[in-house]
């Protein structure tokens, strides 16, 4: 019966089998096996393994103070410049040119509500990027409204 046990016990445990017997109804066996288990543990950041599920770092959480921006409230500024546009220190905003000095390509971008999937020609990239965009909207409500 021993010769039984101790082939099916797995190569590590055997080196560390103790002798121990416990009694089952008709039958006498060598069955108990001490199990020795070695905690990895690393002194990295990351935690165990560096799996980063170390310990979290509780602070305080104090409140952000909003910044109130400057609104440009001159007119003439306004009209002539395009506020906003420089994030230097130094230098001004960008200065609004006559309509003749901008490509006309300008002109024809569309600015109001994208066309529908239906009026896109089917041989262009953004027709297939927006199919595609589609189906991954459907795939996702779909697996959001599975039971488990």
């Amino acid at each position: 019966m021993l010769c039984h046990l101790i082939r099916i016990l797995p190569l590590s445990y055997r080196s560390v089998a103790t002798c121990s017997f416990i009694t089952i109804p008709k039958y006498e066996m060598h069955t108990d096996v001490t199990r020795h288990a070695v905690k990895k543990t690393t002194s990295a950041a990351g935690g165990v393994l560096g799996l980063g599920r170390g310990k979290k770092k509780v602070g305080k959480v104090s409140a952000m103070e909003k910044k109130q921006l400057p609104v440009e409230s001159d007119p003439e500024k306004l009209v002539n410049y395009v506020c906003g546009s420089n994030i230097y220190l130094t230098g001004e905003d960008v200065k609004i040119k006559e309509d003749r000095e901008y490509p006309d390509w300008l002109w024809t971008l569309n600015r109001g509500a994208a066309p529908r999937i239906e009026e896109l020609d089917p041989n262009t990239k953004e027709y297939w990027k927006r199919v595609r965009a589609a189906g991954m909207r459907r795939n996702n409500k779909l697996r959001s409204m599975r039971k488990f």
